[in-house]
């Protein structure tokens, strides 16, 4: 017999049940702190009124263009004020926003346009030029529109319409209602496509709502109204939700079109910014910038730092420079970070070094998360929690994405079992936190035996000559594969191939050092990850010569 007590008359309604979405945190923001500054860029301030006034007058005029829901609205731009406020303004007209790779050729941005089927491309005057060849490439054509602010006026331009004469078409009391269904798409973000073809990820209200709340109790809090640096792109995961996580905190914005130590250290001086984010490039910047650009400099920072594993020797730097650095760990499939290193009390009175490689470690799953762990791909078993048995980092939880677009038997492999699959290999320790050893296709294997190429490149930053290093492998007809090391120098520094060779031969298993050291400066993505495809290609290409 059917038990109704829990379902008769306790149906949802409006009164109990709203839609999740992220879109509610700014009208909040708006509503309570009104006056307090939202964004700050060059000579402008906004206010948090301010900003929602623009972002309802944008998603105005996007319907007024015939613009509705499912449709996408595609934005090439940096860090400015117009790039966060399309993260509210495009899905308040029921769109879904693709924020694009500011550093792609022309045929990548046609192809993602394409596939997007974009209705409509939002671009800043500095990529202008890349933009118009993308559209001259692209099957169908989406009306572009010019974003134009006092550093790039005069440049050349894309569209016959502007941002502002955009957003002039639009009502800023525009009644924008929340998603039919907290499931339906909010944003969409492609993959690197390093393998083939760029992934469409999508993302939908739910999970931008959560892991923007997410990143706020993994950094304990955040405090009241932080002032947050934008190193971090927002292109890039949507900026980690990060655009969405400062309205619910009604913090301060810092924009920044270009990530450069000077500009950094002067916005850290003058807004007093307590919060930023970024790989491990942005910290090599500024712990290596000269100590006289530091003055003025005394209040405390903190950093959530991700992309590959931050060297140890980089945590110390960073601490020793009063960065309070966080690793978080994800991918574009889980809307950025989706698991935290959170430190425990007892680690503060070890050893800085010790402390270091602690926290260098990828963590535990973040607080909106309902699952991170190292499973056996082949038997989908957890390893042993010995922090030697190698198995695959797999997530599941309301922080992954929908899926893949037009994608269905990829999206489905990703899924299977019940766990999002990252293809990141990686230990567990015995108290639960997972450290990466290497993306499964980076993996070196020497006379069968496997090489974690993050090890070496830990080894490889300890070395004080070292700028930047990435490990590939490299054909040997004896032991099958053997490391090679492609080492970016500081400045002014010298080291010699033997010098770096002994050095890691000193502190790691000799099967494991270096056979061969390459010196070169580093390909890096925007976000500074460094792009050991290129590398791989290129170490292939000698040993063919």
């Amino acid at each position: 017999m059917t038990d109704n007590r829990w379902t008769e008359g306790l149906e949802k309604t409006p009164a109990n049940y709203v839609p999740l979405t992220p879109l509610s945190f700014l009208a909040r923001a708006a509503d309570v702190y009104p006056g307090r500054i939202a964004l700050v860029h060059g000579d402008l301030r906004q206010t948090w009124a301010e900003t929602y006034a623009r972002s309802r007058r944008l998603a105005s005029a996007l319907r007024g263009r015939g613009v509705g829901a499912g449709d996408v609205v595609a934005v090439l731009a940096p860090n400015t004020p117009a790039m966060y406020e399309v993260h509210f303004g495009v899905p308040m007209a029921g769109a879904v926003l693709n924020t694009l790779n500011t550093r792609l050729d022309a045929a990548s941005l046609a192809f993602m346009l394409d596939h997007a089927g974009a209705k409509m491309v939002l671009v800043d005057r500095e990529f202008a030029a890349v933009a118009r060849k993308a559209l001259g490439l692209m099957q169908t054509s989406p009306l572009a529109v010019d974003i134009e602010d006092a550093a790039t006026i005069g440049l050349e331009t894309v569209g016959p319409l502007t941002y502002e004469a955009l957003l002039a078409e639009g009502a800023p009391d525009f009644a924008w209602a929340h998603p039919a269904d907290e499931w339906d798409a909010i944003s969409l973000n492609y993959t690197s496509g390093t393998t083939g073809d760029p992934k469409g990820v999508v993302y939908h209200h739910r999970g931008a709502y959560l892991n923007a709340l997410s990143n706020i109790l993994g950094w304990g809090g955040m405090g009241a109204h932080p002032v947050y640096l934008w190193t971090l792109p927002m292109f890039h995961c949507n900026g980690w939700c990060f655009p969405w996580s400062m309205a619910s905190v009604a913090g301060t914005n810092i924009c920044l079109r270009r990530v450069e130590a000077g500009a950094m250290l002067a916005a850290i001086r003058d807004h007093r910014v307590t919060h930023m984010c970024g790989a491990p490039i942005v910290y090599s910047l500024l712990v290596g910038a000269p100590p006289a650009s530091w003055e003025g400099i005394s209040h405390a920072i903190k950093g959530q730092i991700a992309a590959s594993a931050p060297p140890p020797a980089l945590i110390e730097g960073c601490e020793t420079a009063g960065i309070d650095l966080t690793h978080v760990y994800g991918l574009t499939e889980t809307y950025g970070p989706a698991s935290v290193c959170a430190p425990q009390e007892d680690w503060a009175a070890l050893p800085l070094a010790e402390r270091a490689n602690l926290l260098s470690r990828q963590g535990v799953r973040a607080a909106l998360q309902e699952g991170l762990t190292v499973l056996d791909p082949e038997t989908m078993q957890p390893v042993p929690r010995d922090g030697e048995t190698m198995g695959e980092i797999m997530f599941r939880g309301n922080i992954a994405m929908k899926g893949y677009l037009k994608n269905p038997n990829t999206t489905a492999a990703s899924f299977a079992g019940g766990w999002y699959h990252t293809g990141d290999l990686a230990v567990i320790y015995p108290d639960g936190y997972v450290k990466i050893r290497d993306r499964s296709k980076d993996i070196i294997i020497s006379g069968g035996e496997n090489i974690s190429s993050l090890e070496v490149e830990e080894t490889l930053y300890r070395h004080p000559a070292i700028l930047y290093a990435a490990v590939v492998a490299q054909a040997d007809d004896k032991w099958g594969e053997t490391p090679v090391a492609i080492v970016e120098l500081k400045p002014d520094m010298a080291a010699t191939a033997e010098d770096i060779i002994a050095f890691c031969r000193e502190r790691m298993a000799h099967f494991k050092a270096p056979r061969r050291v390459v010196f070169r400066e580093l390909p890096k993505t925007s976000t500074g990850k460094i792009q050991k495809h290129i590398l791989r290609k290129d170490v292939a290409r000698i040993e063919g010569t």
